[in-house]
């Protein structure tokens, strides 16, 4: 009972600290220099419990989106229309068990080339926390357990591998499943990974030979090189200083990043050297960005709300050169 309530305090404690950053904040600006034309596409529906947490995109231009409160898995037309494809079962204790959060919740979501829809389920259950598919048309179905005292959030498909890849937020781990379904082995435990009281490793990529993955409690951003025999290496910390860093996608030049840095509602641009400026804010619509696509010029921020309780929504932005 005593841990228990420790650990709910904690969290209560730091998403209190959060929600006083965000309210105090001031924004830099509006949006700023690479990105323009910022618009709010879609609105979605908070009583629902429509909070957008991560996004992967479609050739025909829909947004595949988790609605973590809702436990929903949905597409977003290039129109802005919401479509259900799944809701995941609830557990049976209403989830409140769940690590850190104390509610289920659907996280981390990639596509394959086939249409397949890959996503993350937390719940504080051992029936039902872990890796999840849907085919198109299909049921969801899941395809390999992680432990119920963690809480899995970012997702990465390693296609020539067929490898999945998943941040664990409490347990400060990576660990890798293969996209055929299976048992769960652990990548990485390196010490960069680890919470200092609320979320350790959160946002998940894998780019030019390496898994790069942030820190949302130390305001980091972390390379890992994949080696030759696919052990993970060194982490290696490539950015400091974003407080309350969610997911993030890279900008297709270099190393250059665009991150979702939730408690603070900002969107800010990385450089490689680590260097980094606010392009979005609150002035933008902003409500607590999660996550961030990319096609071609266009970025696409999801915004959960979790803090300002406000309007999740979907904004779009064109990034220039």
């Amino acid at each position: 009972m005593f841990t228990k309530l420790s650990k709910a305090a904690v969290s209560a404690a730091v998403l209190a600290s959060a929600a006083v950053a965000m309210a105090t904040a001031a924004p830099a600006s509006a949006v700023s220099a690479p990105l323009k034309c910022a618009r709010t596409a879609v609105h979605f529906d908070l009583a629902k419990g429509q909070t957008p947490e991560n996004v992967t995109l479609a050739p025909d231009g829909t947004a595949d989106v988790t609605l973590a409160k809702a436990r929903q898995i949905a597409a977003v037309s290039r129109g802005g229309s919401v479509r259900i494809l799944a809701t995941l079962p609830e557990p049976a204790d209403g989830g409140v068990h769940t690590p850190a959060l104390g509610f289920p919740l659907t996280t981390g979501i990639v596509r394959a080339h086939d249409g397949t829809l890959y996503f993350l389920y937390a719940t504080g259950t051992a029936d039902l926390t872990g890796v999840w598919r849907l085919r198109p048309g299909g049921r969801p179905q899941r395809i390999a357990a992680l432990p119920a005292t963690g809480l899995p959030n970012g997702l990465a498909l390693e296609a020539r591998t067929r490898t999945l890849y998943i941040t664990d937020s409490v347990l400060g781990t990576v660990w890798r499943v293969p996209a055929s379904g299976g048992t769960a082995t652990t990548w990485s435990t390196d010490p960069a990974l680890a919470p200092t009281g609320f979320l350790g490793a959160n946002g998940l990529k894998i780019h030019n030979g390496a898994l790069w993955a942030t820190n949302l409690d130390k305001g980091t951003v972390l390379r890992i090189p994949i080696l030759a025999d696919g052990r993970a290496g060194t982490a290696r910390v490539t950015a400091t200083g974003l407080p309350g860093i969610d997911d993030f996608a890279f900008t297709g030049h270099g190393d250059q990043i665009i991150a979702a840095l939730n408690t603070v509602n900002q969107v800010a641009l990385i450089q490689p050297d680590g260097f980094h400026t606010t392009v979005l804010t609150a002035v933008d619509g902003l409500q607590g960005p999660t996550s961030i696509a990319l096609r071609g010029d266009t970025v696409h921020v999801m915004s959960a709300a979790y803090l300002t309780a406000k309007d999740p929504n979907l904004i779009l932005a064109h990034l220039g050169g």
